[in-house]
């Protein structure tokens, strides 16, 4: 098994931009606020794990087509994410803070772990780490998104709040798609001149 820091990096940089502003990142806020914050993570975690095998493996298998077909079809995944991030209007959907608090690993965790699991299918994350594994290699893509999403779980338990005041989403979006977009003209680019 090989790894690739840089493979690494780029996963790591563009599921963290791309998880930021995803209505997972405030599912995990709105579950930190009834429910003991480590079990969320424990439960996030262990979705995004399952996650990220699904999409590697879809990514390898995409992997065993022509280099040139990879090339477009991860060009057209990228425009599609900075398309989708680009003209998202920012709108934040925030769950129901009613209801009763969870107690106890097993209720949170598996509460946290479908929440995520159910959400996340068919999600411009999953897609993007297919995408980054049939290009940059299956270990190095996972490592690097699985960081990415756990990071971004951890950080909605623990400063979302501080985010979410902060720095506005349309900005995070906006910096997640004009990255996207780049990564799509590179992909057209290897496609013609590879």
């Amino acid at each position: 098994m090989h790894l690739d820091p840089l493979a690494i990096v780029t996963a790591f940089g563009l599921i963290f931009l791309a998880e930021l502003p995803d209505k997972t990142m405030f599912a995990s806020l709105a579950m930190g606020t009834r429910m003991r914050p480590l079990y969320v993570w424990f439960g996030t975690s262990a979705a995004f794990a399952v996650h990220v095998a699904i999409a590697v493996g879809a990514g390898s298998l995409l992997g065993l087509l022509p280099g040139w077909t990879v090339k477009l079809v991860s060009a057209l995944m990228f425009g599609f994410g900075a398309f989708v991030l680009l003209r998202a209007g920012g709108d934040d959907e925030e769950d129901d803070a009613g209801g009763k608090t969870v107690t106890g690993f097993w209720p949170v965790f598996s509460t946290a772990f479908m929440a995520v699991f159910i959400s996340e299918w068919g999600d411009l994350t999953q897609i993007t780490t297919a995408n980054l594994a049939a290009t940059n290699g299956t270990a190095s893509t996972a490592i690097g998104s699985f960081l990415a999403l756990t990071s971004v779980s951890a950080l909605a338990l623990v400063a979302g709040r501080f985010i979410a005041k902060r720095v506005p989403l349309k900005t995070v979006q906006r910096v997640g798609g004009v990255c996207m977009a780049g990564l799509a003209i590179w992909s057209l680019v290897e496609v013609f001149t590879g």
